[in-house]
């Protein structure tokens, strides 16, 4: 039995060392151009989801900060049945931009990428600038406006038409603090030096 424990062990321990793959999130998340000198890629993504959709590049990093921390492969948790049973996850939220199953095939079937994966931080950026200017099309948001992009990016445009936030008093506060952040990256974006 102490061999198999010992080896189990080992495994445990190579297990939680390695096998990260690019999944773990940048540090120094309240620096964006700590962010983005680390993941040069993320600046590419931005930029493209840019030039395509209009959303500013502190917006959308802002929102993918709140969303997923920027790690590729976040999930919402399991619930649990008697505290102990999972019974599944909470939504069939995943990726960078934490979208749900339904809305990501909607995002491929208009875009036709059905390449398009939500683990990839190019295609997660174009999936947010998308929705975003799709809110800003349908209920007028500002594209600058992170705060209020936010909030119908968590409830949904129609959510956010009927005002289901305003019962929510953590995602008032959540949304605040994402404006704080957008406003901070832009600050800090303004400064720093990465390629543009």
């Amino acid at each position: 039995m102490s061999r198999f424990f010992r080896a189990l062990v080992i495994v445990l321990l190579a297990a939680s060392c390695g096998g990260g793959g690019g999944t773990s999130a940048p540090r120094d998340l309240d620096n964006a151009c700590s962010i983005l000198k680390q993941r040069p890629g993320y600046l590419r993504a931005f930029r493209a989801a840019e030039r395509k959709w209009g959303v500013p590049v502190h917006v959308q990093m802002a929102a993918m900060y709140q969303e997923s921390k920027f790690k590729s492969d976040a999930r919402t948790p399991f619930q649990y049945k008697l505290g102990v049973i999972p019974v599944g996850r909470q939504s069939s939220a995943f990726g960078y931009s934490q979208a749900l199953n339904g809305t990501w095939e909607e995002y491929q079937e208009d875009q036709r990428a059905f390449r398009a994966r939500r683990n990839n931080i190019r295609d997660a950026a174009d999936f947010m600038g998308w929705y975003m200017a799709g809110s800003n099309r349908s209920l007028g948001i500002s594209l600058y406006d992170a705060r209020s992009q936010y909030l119908a990016y968590h409830e949904g445009r129609t959510g956010f038409s009927r005002g289901t936030y305003n019962g929510k008093s953590w995602l008032l506060r959540v949304s605040d603090e994402i404006a704080s952040r957008a406003r901070r990256y832009q600050g800090q974006l303004a400064t720093c030096n990465v390629r543009r």
